[in-house]
C-alpha cells in the first residue's frame, strides 16, 4: 500500500510496481480493488511470481487535502438543490437552476484557486507538478460546465447565445491582462512589441471598446494613420449586438454595418496600414485572416466564437453544430488530431448531452463532476428519457458511484449519506452495504454512525453496530460500556453474559463497577432474566445502605424464590441474608424464614440437574453459619409472634 496525500490513499501500479505482460489476479470491493500476480500463463523456468498484494483505490482524488473544499462546498449546493421548491416554473425555474449552475462554477474556481497558491509556494518539485496538473484539470472542468450552462441550463437563444459564448470565451481563454499590463506600463504603447498583438486580441474577443482605446494611442503617437484610425473607430462603434434588438433588426443592422466595411476594404481605405487592413478584414469574418492569428485564439473554439460573431451573429443553438465541427477542421488543418477535451466541448456544441457525460467519465479523474452536472442537467428535465439497462436512471448511477468513493474516505463518509439519500432506487440499499464498513475506531464516530442508522430506522445496521461496539468494550474490560452499547441493540445474550461478568466481579471485589449505569436501567433490565437480577440486587443493596431493612429482607427473597437469581449466586444471596437476620429488630417472619431454609435446603442437597454444591471447609462453615442464624431468628420470629397473639 502505497501512501499518498492523506493517510490511506493509494497511487495507481504502473509498470515499475507490477512487471509487464503479467497475468494479474483481481478482487472489486466497493470502493478499491485488491491486486496480485498470479502463476496462471507462466513456463517453468518462468521467475516466482511476486508475493505482494496491492490496494488500488478508484477515486484518488478524494484523498488530495486541497480538494476537500470542491467536496465539502459543493454538498452544500448539491442539498439546496434537492429541497429547492420545483413548483416554480418558467423563468423563475430557469433562473434559479442558473443560479445553483454559477454556483457550482464558483467552488470549482475558488479550488483551482487554492489549488494554483499551493503550486506557487511549494518548493518540491513532485508535488508542484501534481497541483499545476489539477489545475489543468479545474481549469478543464470549469470550461466544460460554463459551456454546458449557456447551453443546456440556460439554453440561450439566437442573438443571446453569442454573447453568452463571447463571455464564456474571454473567461476562459488568452488571458490577456498581464501582456495589457505590459504595453500600457511601457513609455510609448503604440511602440511595444506586442501592441498590435492586444488589440488583435480585444478585436478576436469583440472587446471593441479596448481595441478602440489602444488604438487611439497609435491615432496619438501617429497623426499619419489618424484619417485611418477614425474610420476604424467609427467602424468598431457601430458593430451591431444583440442587446435589446429583435434578431430581425439585428440582421439588418448587421447587413448595413458589413457592406460598409466591405466599401472600405475594397477602397483601399486602410491599404497603407497592413495591421488596420487585417483589423478590416477580420471585422468581415474573412476566415483566412482569423486563422492568420491562430497562435494568439490558441483554441478552436475561441476561433469558432471569433467567427460567428464577424460571420454569423444570429447563430441559432441547433446551427452550432456545423460551424463547430468545419472550425476544428479549419483550425487544426490535420497538423493534430483533436484531445479529449476537444471531443467533450464538440459533443456539447453538438447537444449530445450524454455523449458529454460518458467522455468526461472518461477523462476526468473523479466521479464529482460527472455526478453533479447530471444532477443539475436532471432538475432541468433534460435526462428524464435516459434510463439504463439495469433499472437506475443515468443521475443516480453517477450519484451512487461518486457517493460510494466518498464512503472509502476516514471523515467524507459523511457527505456520502445525503448523496444515498436522494438515489431513490439503490441509495438505501447501498447505505447499507457501505456504512457496515466504516470503520468504527472510537465511540464518538461509533455514536455518529449510530445516529444517521436510527434517523433512517435501519434497525438490522443500529443492532450490528451496538453489537461491536459491546464486544470491543468487553474485550477493553469496560463492562459498563459494553452492557450500555448491548442494551442499545437489545441483544439479549449479550446482555446476560455481561451481567454475568459483573456479578462475578461483584463476587471477587465485593462492590459494584459503573452503579450510575445499573441504579438507572430502569425498563431496560427487563431485556433478558439476568440483567432483571442485576438490577435488582443492586436495588438490594441500595436498600439495604438507606437502612431499609424489610423492604431489602422482601427483595432478597424474591430474587430466590422467583428463580430469577442464577443458582450459582444463591450462597451469594444468602450470605447477604445474614446482617439481616442478625439485626436486633426481627426483619424475616416465619414464613419468609422457612423459604430461607428451603433455599438453603437446596442449595446443599444433591439434586439431579443442579450445580454440584462445593463441601469445603469456607462454604461449610457459611452453611453452619447460616442454619444458625436462621434457627435464631425463627427462634425469635415465634417468641415475638406468639407474645403479639397471647396479648
Amino acid at each position: 500500500r502505497m501512501e499518498g496525500e492523506e493517510q490511506g490513499a493509494v497511487t495507481v501500479l504502473s509498470h515499475h510496481v507490477i512487471e509487464l505482460n503479467t497475468m494479474l489476479c483481481f478482487a472489486w470491493g466497493p470502493a478499491e480493488v485488491l491486486v496480485c500476480e498470479t502463476l496462471f500463463g507462466r513456463t517453468e523456468n518462468g521467475a516466482p511470481s511476486s508475493s505482494r498484494v496491492f490496494v488500488v483505490r478508484r477515486d484518488q482524488d478524494i484523498y488530495i487535502q486541497t480538494l476537500r473544499k470542491l467536496f465539502n462546498e459543493s454538498h452544500g449546493i448539491f442539498m439546496g438543490l434537492q429541497r429547492s421548491e420545483e413548483e416554480l416554473a418558467g423563468k423563475s425555474r430557469k433562473a434559479q437552476l442558473v443560479q445553483v449552475s454559477k454556483n457550482y462554477r464558483s467552488v470549482i474556481r475558488a479550488c483551482m484557486e487554492d489549488m494554483h497558491q499551493a503550486a506557487v509556494s511549494t518548493r518540491d518539485p513532485a508535488l508542484q507538478g501534481q497541483y499545476s496538473t489539477q489545475v489543468s484539470i479545474l481549469s478543464a472542468m470549469e470550461l466544460i460546465w460554463n459551456l454546458c450552462e449557456i447551453l443546456f441550463v440556460e439554453a440561450a437563444t439566437a442573438g443571446p447565445l453569442l454573447l453568452r459564448l463571447l463571455d464564456w470565451v474571454r473567461l476562459h481563454v488568452c488571458d490577456v491582462d498581464s501582456m495589457v499590463r505590459d504595453v500600457l506600463g511601457s513609455e510609448s504603447p503604440s511602440k511595444h512589441k506586442l501592441f498590435w498583438n492586444v488589440v488583435d486580441i480585444f478585436v478576436l474577443q469583440g472587446r471593441m471598446d479596448e481595441a478602440r482605446h489602444l488604438l487611439s494611442k497609435e491615432a496619438t503617437a501617429n497623426p499619419a494613420s489618424m484619417n485611418m484610425y477614425k474610420i476604424l473607430d467609427d467602424l468598431m462603434k457601430k458593430m451591431p449586438l444583440s442587446n435589446t434588438q429583435t434578431l430581425t433588426e439585428l440582421e439588418l443592422k448587421w447587413q448595413h454595418w458589413h457592406e460598409e466595411c466591405q466599401r472600405y476594404l475594397q477602397d483601399g481605405t486602410f491599404a497603407s496600414n497592413p495591421h488596420m487592413e487585417s483589423i478590416c478584414k477580420i471585422l468581415l469574418g474573412d476566415e483566412d485572416a482569423i486563422l492568420e492569428k491562430k497562435e494568439l485564439m490558441t483554441t478552436w473554439y475561441h476561433f469558432l466564437v471569433t467567427r460567428l460573431l464577424y460571420s454569423h451573429p444570429t447563430v441559432k443553438p441547433m446551427e452550432l453544430r456545423f460551424y463547430a465541427q468545419s472550425s476544428m477542421d479549419l483550425f487544426l488543418g490535420g497538423e493534430s488530431s483533436p484531445e479529449p477535451l476537444d471531443l467533450i466541448l464538440m459533443a456539447a456544441f453538438e447537444f449530445e448531452m450524454h455523449q458529454v457525460i460518458k467522455e468526461c467519465s472518461i477523462v476526468l479523474s473523479n466521479w464529482w463532476f460527472v455526478a453533479h452536472l447530471t444532477d443539475l442537467l436532471d432538475h432541468c428535465k433534460l435526462l428524464q428519457s435516459h434510463n439504463l439497462y439495469f433499472g437506475s436512471n443515468m443521475r443516480e448511477f453517477l450519484l451512487l458511484e461518486y457517493a460510494s468513493g466518498l464512503f472509502s474516505h476516514h471523515s467524507l463518509w459523511q457527505l456520502g449519506v445525503d448523496y444515498f439519500d436522494h438515489c431513490p432506487e439503490y441509495g438505501r440499499v447501498y447505505l447499507e452495504l457501505h456504512i457496515e464498513r466504516i470503520p468504527l475506531s472510537t465511540e464518538q464516530k461509533a455514536l455518529k454512525v449510530l445516529r444517521i442508522c436510527e434517523q433512517r430506522q435501519m434497525h438490522e445496521q443500529v443492532r450490528s453496530i451496538c453489537k461491536i461496539m459491546a464486544m470491543k468494550a468487553l474485550r477493553n474490560n469496560r463492562l459498563g460500556s459494553a452492557l450500555s452499547w448491548s442494551i442499545r441493540a437489545k441483544d439479549a445474550a449479550f446482555a446476560t453474559l455481561i451481567s454475568d461478568r459483573f456479578l462475578k466481579d461483584y463476587c471477587e471485589r465485593g462492590c459494584f463497577s459503573d452503579l450510575d449505569l445499573i441504579d438507572n436501567l430502569g425498563p431496560s433490565m427487563l431485556l433478558s432474566d439476568r440483567l432483571t437480577f442485576l438490577g435488582k440486587y443492586r436495588e438490594f443493596h441500595r436498600l439495604y445502605g438507606e437502612q431499609r431493612f424489610a423492604e431489602a429482607a422482601r427483595l432478597l427473597l424474591t430474587l430466590m424464590t422467583a428463580h430469577i437469581a442464577p443458582c450459582s449466586f444463591w450462597m451469594t444471596l444468602l450470605t447477604d441474608a445474614l446482617p439481616l437476620l442478625e439485626q436486633k429488630e426481627v426483619i424475616f417472619s416465619a414464613e419468609q424464614t422457612y423459604e430461607l431454609m428451603r433455599c438453603l435446603e437446596d442449595l446443599t442437597s444433591p439434586n439431579p440437574g443442579s450445580a454440584p454444591f462445593q463441601d469445603d471447609d469456607v462454604e461449610t462453615t457459611k452453611v453452619e453459619m447460616l442454619r444458625l442464624a436462621l434457627a435464631r431468628n425463627l427462634a425469635r420470629v415465634i417468641v415475638k409472634e406468639g407474645t403479639v397473639e397471647g396479648s
